[in-house]
């Protein structure tokens, strides 16, 4: 039997006394492509921000890549987010910082240490994600969907069992939004397992994947015809 990378049973999240979602059952296996959908409101970032240890799990249970989210202590979140790679909408590069210091930054703040190391890493996750700008050029420099390809480097710097990324076309042009979308779709494919929350539906009928949607509280997987 497989393991389930991420799992909820019953969970409950709440954002100060709100109660976003509620009685959530969702298991993402490894390999899998999971679209999370909604409106804006309907919870889909308050469930991501439980994912990663920013908002704590109300009740019921949740586990994430062998991390229980019932039981998640402070000191445990730097460790299950370097597990993870998140990709946000607004990319969350550091602007005083080159391409090249933006990614060394992430891997000496996680253990590494040797130079060539980090250098070889480097160029490995740009030439992924098909970054052909220079190193030293800073995120201003770059257009949208360069620095979005750096974020995406970025979150695969430690080989992470899973991607989250958080409407990560948001703040793109259509033809742009595409072309990162393929990419997301080449790592899948790749065997790498992603959850992208997104509210683009065109996407999702272009890339196809398991569906769950947000809505009056609940999370339920959409059954496509």
């Amino acid at each position: 039997m497989q393991h389930a990378i991420l799992s909820f049973s019953k969970a409950v999240i709440k954002q100060g006394e709100n109660t976003v979602l509620k009685n959530i059952d969702l298991v993402v296996h490894p390999g899998d492509f999971v679209f999370l959908i909604g409106k804006t409101g309907s919870g889909k970032s308050s469930l991501i921000k439980t994912l990663y240890g920013d908002l704590n799990l109300e009740s019921g249970q949740g586990q994430i890549v062998g991390y229980n989210l019932n039981k998640l202590k402070e000191k445990q979140i730097p460790h299950l987010r370097r597990k993870l790679g998140v990709v946000f909408q607004d990319f969350k590069l550091l602007s005083d910082r080159n391409i090249y210091d933006n990614l060394s930054f992430v891997l000496k703040a996680t253990g590494w240490k040797k130079k060539e190391a980090i250098q070889t890493r480097i160029r490995e996750v740009l030439s992924l994600v098909g970054v052909e700008a220079s190193l030293t050029k800073y995120p201003f420099e770059l257009s949208g969907g360069e620095q979005q390809r750096v974020a995406i480097a970025r979150a695969l710097l430690n080989e992470p069992e899973l991607i989250i990324a958080d409407e990560p076309t948001g703040n793109l042009d259509p033809d742009t939004s595409k072309e990162i979308m393929k990419l997301f779709k080449k790592l899948h494919k790749q065997g790498m397992t992603l959850l992208m929350a997104t509210h683009d539906y065109n996407m999702i009928v272009k890339f196809p994947g398991r569906i769950f949607r947000c809505e009056e509280r609940k999370l339920f997987e959409v059954v496509q015809k």
